[in-house]
């Protein structure tokens, strides 16, 4: 039965859809069968991985919804061993139109059931806010990787997600796990930098992955080419850093 891992934050601008769109490539790339969710309306993991978003007719609104099954939505990535449920503009619709939904956190959930045993992991890209979105990718993982940049404001906000998360493990999911915190932009000849790494491993130790993201230029270039860090440049500290990654979650299973 596949994992389900959300990754979140409701930061923006942390690193969550670089990290979804690599870990999955390179989870893929280790011969894993990977399903990426795209729960954010901007569909940023989407394009990502050569997605015409414009042109998106079935996804992540249609499931949500339950106008469709995850088999009629899943689509097929530039990447090996790599499908998606792709997002489009849409979606920003789906917070409004659950609010008088019964088991309106669930819907997920419910949706993904079917396929879970088809993968070995299904990464959810969540949107940055705590709203019915996300509060659907948290109801339906098995555990959450959480995001956090090397600067100055990395802890701001943390301590909210960390509370919805328990209040997620109360009421609606009490399987609910933490993954790992990623530390991710990191540029090791900022003082800042090292002192926001040695702050969180200080605060969380067990809890904070081994592998750190650094700022990477060719990290950034990747999705304008519609392509993951591993097919873009598999040579870059991107690559190596995200497969570094992938290994981590592969050997904590």
């Amino acid at each position: 039965m596949g994992k389900v891992i959300a990754i979140a934050n409701q930061k923006g601008g942390v690193g969550k859809t670089t990290t979804t769109v690599n870990l999955a490539a390179c989870l893929g790339a280790l011969d894993k069968n990977i399903l990426l969710i795209d729960a954010d309306p901007q569909a940023n993991a989407s394009s990502g991985l050569g997605i015409d978003v414009d042109n998106v007719e079935l996804g992540t609104y249609q499931l949500l919804e339950h106008n469709c099954t995850a088999n009629e939505v899943i689509q097929k990535t530039s990447a090996t061993n790599v499908d998606i449920i792709p997002s489009h503009i849409d979606l920003v619709a789906i917070e409004i139109e659950l609010v008088n939904m019964e088991e309106r956190e669930y819907m997920l959930k419910q949706a993904i059931e079917p396929v879970i045993d088809n993968y070995d992991f299904i990464l959810i890209d969540c949107a940055p806010s705590l709203g019915l979105l996300t509060l659907n990718a948290l109801t339906a993982a098995d555990s959450v990787i959480i995001p956090i940049q090397c600067e100055y404001f990395a802890l701001e906000g943390l301590g909210k997600l960390l509370n919805t998360i328990k209040s997620i493990q109360k009421i609606h999911n009490e399987l609910l796990d933490i993954e790992g915190l990623l530390l991710t932009m990191y540029d090791s000849r900022l003082r800042l930098s090292n002192q926001v790494v040695e702050e969180v491993q200080n605060h969380f130790s067990e809890m904070v992955f081994k592998s750190i993201i650094q700022r990477n230029v060719r990290l950034s270039e990747a999705p304008s080419h519609g392509e993951s860090i591993i097919y873009y440049d598999v040579n870059s500290k991107g690559a190596t850093n995200y497969l570094s990654l992938a290994k981590e979650i592969i050997n904590k299973q």
